[in-house]
């Protein structure tokens, strides 16, 4: 091979990743500028709604990146991914409702205003910490990370894969539900929370802050990225794939598969967790509903559409079926959910690898075939 051949991108960066980034970074400026610089009268003008609807969206793509990393490179078809983004958004819940203080209700300094109404006495030892942004970032990338280790812990050493691993990590995701929606287990039962006011000392309603918070989410995002793919593109992603084409084939060649999918997914739930963080102040409510099985499946769909094992693909399907969401509901207000199924439909039947896999796809099929007689081999293993 040669040495022309092995020329690569900085930080070992496609052409598609590059272009992502880019997108990203010039989004970071643009965004802001067009909020806060030009007048509320242009055309150019872009409203705060507007700067809250596209932060939602790249949380959301950050929330399908996490899960094409496991589900795209490692074949793990995850359920419940839903749940790790919404513990990491109690996370950061917990610590705006801590913020509110005297401003409550009930004009409460320590217990929240549900807390009140219930009738407890003292705050939970679970909160304890979360008056400190730093506490509650820290928890926001912990707690499902931690979560998804134990889980993944006991699933793959015990061999459970397929189906079977997808319908467990629903059940996981049912059962929070059920916790959480519990008056007594002190996360604002089926109300959630909500209500905020600051976060590090600023309002959350005003024009820089929510600016900011896109901003904040499009870094996340781009980070988020890079991560996953120093991940795929390493040794390390090279046993993934592997894992996932041919599972007890890289078994028998003296891997340690669980070892492998453990890393994989755990670090892909502390991704999820901090989409979810980000998510809450910008949405300004976090709730129980948002472990509902459905919502990991609809994760799973952005990732389909998008393209799954593209990284790219996925948070592209997460904002093109988002923006689909917003568009038909208010254009077709009595129809949307048809003509989201109808998008569904068409994606599938003609975009069976999805927008970005199938762009690859035929990009692919008119380069000029180089043959190699050199075979692919994976890594050592270590000893």
């Amino acid at each position: 091979m040669s040495a022309k051949s092995n020329l690569k991108l900085p930080g070992s960066l496609d052409l598609r990743g590059l272009v992502f980034l880019m997108i990203l970074g010039a989004a970071a400026i643009i965004v802001p500028i067009l909020t806060l610089a030009v007048p509320a009268g242009s055309a150019l003008h872009i409203p705060l709604y507007v700067v809250a609807l596209l932060g939602k969206y790249l949380c959301y793509a950050l929330l399908a990146l996490a899960l094409d990393l496991v589900w795209g490179y490692c074949g793990i078809l995850s359920l419940g991914h839903g749940a790790f983004f919404a513990l990491g958004g109690y996370a950061m819940g917990m610590y705006l409702m801590r913020q509110i203080g005297t401003r409550g209700v009930y004009a409460n300094p320590i217990l929240p205003d549900f807390m009140v109404f219930l009738n407890w006495k003292e705050l939970p030892i679970t909160w304890w910490g979360f008056n400190s942004f730093g506490y509650a970032a820290l928890m926001a990338l912990l707690v499902p990370g931690l979560l998804a280790f134990c889980f993944g812990w006991f699933a793959f050493r015990s061999r459970v894969t397929g189906v079977y691993l997808s319908i467990i990590t629903q059940a996981m995701t049912y059962a929070l539900v059920l916790a959480f929606f519990r008056n007594d287990m002190g996360f604002g039962g089926n109300n959630g929370l909500t209500d905020f006011k600051d976060i590090l000392g600023f309002n959350v309603q005003a024009d820089a802050t929510r600016v900011t918070l896109f901003v904040i989410t499009a870094i996340a995002l781009a980070i988020g990225y890079l991560i996953a793919r120093s991940m795929t593109i390493s040794k390390f992603g090279k046993v993934l794939i592997a894992v996932r084409d041919a599972e007890s084939r890289t078994r028998f060649l003296g891997y340690r598969v669980e070892n492998y999918k453990l890393v994989a997914f755990t670090v892909s739930a502390m991704m999820a967790g901090v989409a979810g963080a980000l998510y809450v102040p910008q949405v300004g409510i976090i709730n129980p509903s948002e472990f509902a099985p459905s919502n990991s499946i609809e994760a799973v769909i952005w990732v389909a559409v998008g393209g799954r094992g593209t990284l790219v693909g996925a948070a592209l399907g997460a904002v093109v079926v988002n923006f689909g969401k917003t568009f038909f509901t208010g254009a077709l207000p009595e129809y949307w959910l048809f003509a989201l199924g109808a998008l569904f439909i068409l994606v599938t039947l003609f975009l069976p690898k999805g927008i970005v896999g199938t762009i690859s796809h035929y990009a692919a099929c008119k380069r000029p075939k180089i043959e190699s007689t050199k075979p692919v081999e994976l890594p050592a293993v270590a000893e």
